[in-house]
């Protein structure tokens, strides 16, 4: 019987079964298909929320935690993997700002560089920057990770791991409890066994834990992406207009997102949403109307209430654990999250106050 058992192999699972094997443990994580497919695969990889201020202390505690950490995962990862997750600092504009005054109040509350830029300045750093916009605030140094690299990297450094074992294509049925505790889970190719289980499965997770009359408020929110290829120095920084953004690729790659779409769990890719990207795009970027669209793809995003992720014990099935509901940030909360959920499961110092993000008084009964 392994130690842990970590269901879902996206970024949320992978790291958080690096973080417990390389504590010592025996980790077994198990994916309905191939690791890290899904919604972390898709996402943009912008390490910040699209908008910080809006979101609660809950979610800024975690992503101040994760920026400061991923220069130092990507090069631990590039190390170990050869494959380089490409954290690349750009900085970000914002422009025409709603609520910009309480974005530079968040700003500076906090002591982030979040700054008013003249929109000459704007346009001299992107010149292919489109015409209308009138006004601009600025984060310098805010990155971005390509997430399929950093997911190909996070897989390869689990299988040089003596202490863990992925079993990829095994879709989880059901758990195993025994005398009121969950000790395993049920998959089609039979029964897994271990200490503790960490349920990571994304949009996932609700529907999973409906089989043990636990109602889990994460829901699956669609969004589509599109990629162009650009020249490498098409655009510099990452930009953010009209509720979309551009961010750029080192190789030139400009990915332009996203939908936000109630559409369960279909994830097909629309012509609708093509369309109303291409004409964000468009309108960021005039230049683009001229590039060549080369991929066009959606995800299911772990819609939650307010986008708190819940990390930690569910009370009533001691022995399961949750590190799910991260909404439209979970590559950005990514290493806190599997960092604060090691911490509680080896009784460690917590990187920040578990509270907030507890099961415990969130969830439901199905009945």
């Amino acid at each position: 019987m392994q130690d842990i058992l970590v269901i879902g192999a996206g970024v949320i699972g992978q790291l958080s079964a690096l973080q417990l094997a390389s504590a010592g443990l025996r980790v077994t994580l198990v994916d309905a298909a191939q690791a890290g497919q899904e919604s972390s695969w898709a996402g943009g990889g912008i390490i910040s929320p699209l908008y910080p201020w809006r979101y609660s202390p809950a979610v800024t505690a975690l992503a101040q935690w994760s920026q400061a950490f991923y220069p130092r995962l990507a090069g631990q990862l590039l190390a170990q993997t050869n494959i380089d997750p490409e954290v690349h600092a750009t900085g970000l504009f914002w422009l025409d700002l709603e609520d910009e005054m309480l974005a530079l109040q968040w700003a500076q509350a906090l002591g982030k560089p979040l700054v008013p830029v003249d929109m000459a300045q704007v346009r001299t750093v992107i010149p292919a920057l489109g015409d209308g916009f009138t006004r601009a605030v600025h984060m310098p140094g805010l990155a971005n990770v390509r997430n399929p690299r950093l997911l190909k990297a996070l897989r390869v450094a689990l299988l040089q791991l003596p202490n863990l074992c992925l079993q990829e294509n095994a879709a989880v049925t059901g758990f195993i409890t025994e005398a009121g505790r969950v000790c395993g889970v049920q998959t089609r190719q039979g029964q897994l066994r271990a200490g503790q289980v960490v349920l990571a499965a994304g949009a996932w997770s609700g529907e999973l834990l409906a089989g043990l009359d636990i109602q889990l408020p994460v829901e699956p929110v669609k969004g589509q992406m599109i990629l162009y290829q650009c020249a490498a120095d098409f655009l510099p920084a990452m930009v953010l207009g009209k509720g979309r953004y551009a961010i750029p690729r080192r190789d030139g790659h400009v990915l332009v997102g996203s939908t936000l779409e109630h559409a369960g769990f279909d994830k097909t890719p629309t012509g609708d949403a093509l369309a109303s990207l291409k004409a964000s795009a468009e309108a960021l970027l005039p230049a683009l109307a001229q590039a060549e669209v080369v991929g066009h793809w959606a995800g299911l995003r772990p819609g939650s209430p307010e986008g708190i992720p819940f990390i930690g014990e569910v009370p009533a099935f001691p022995g399961l654990w949750l590190n799910c509901g991260h909404y439209r940030n979970g590559l950005v909360l990514a290493p806190a999250s599997c960092e604060l959920l090691k911490n509680l499961l080896l009784d460690e110092s917590p990187i920040v106050d578990p509270g907030p993000y507890s099961p415990a008084g969130r969830l439901g009964s199905c009945a």
